[in-house]
């Protein structure tokens, strides 16, 4: 240890040192004559509005800027969802073609925009609406039951 810290005695030594604001009279020790001045004080400030909560990030997925409002003149998801499952409608004979009235039955082209639909919701997972969603997942359950019923699974 250093000689300072040590009395003439050679014992250790603790100097205090008063940090207080105030004398014990009262008055503003000359170190914080800068805050009466006013120099010193901070503006007050005005209340902040709470920050909104953010949704916990889940590990290992990158931020995605938000998507784009959609363009009501153009198609989208629901719109080839429909195509496919109509398609898929009219091969199993729930549907007829547009401007005829007989059925058509065609099973393998109805397993094939069925399966396309599945395609669909795989790699389209996690980055649907709820509407979306629920609208693909009941589709798919409509026409798979469907074409169960008709191979007689």
């Amino acid at each position: 240890m250093s000689d300072e810290n040590r009395d003439s005695s050679g014992e250790k030594s603790v100097k205090v040192t008063d940090r207080r604001m105030f004398t014990p009279d009262g008055e503003l020790r000359e170190e914080y004559r800068h805050i009466e001045d006013g120099a010193g004080s901070p503006a007050p400030e005005e209340p902040q509005p709470p920050p909104e909560p953010r949704p916990p990030e889940r590990q290992g997925e990158e931020r995605r800027p938000p998507a784009p409002a959609p363009d009501p003149d153009q198609p989208g998801l629901l719109d080839l969802v429909s195509l496919l499952a109509e398609n898929a409608s009219i091969y199993l004979r729930q549907a007829s073609i547009p401007g005829t009235d007989e059925p058509l039955q065609h099973l393998e082209l109805a397993k094939l925009h069925i399966d396309l639909l599945g395609v669909l919701k795989s790699k389209t997972a996690g980055n649907l609406s709820s509407q979306e969603q629920a609208v693909l997942d009941d589709v798919l359950y409509r026409l798979r039951l469907a074409y169960s019923g008709q191979r007689g699974f």
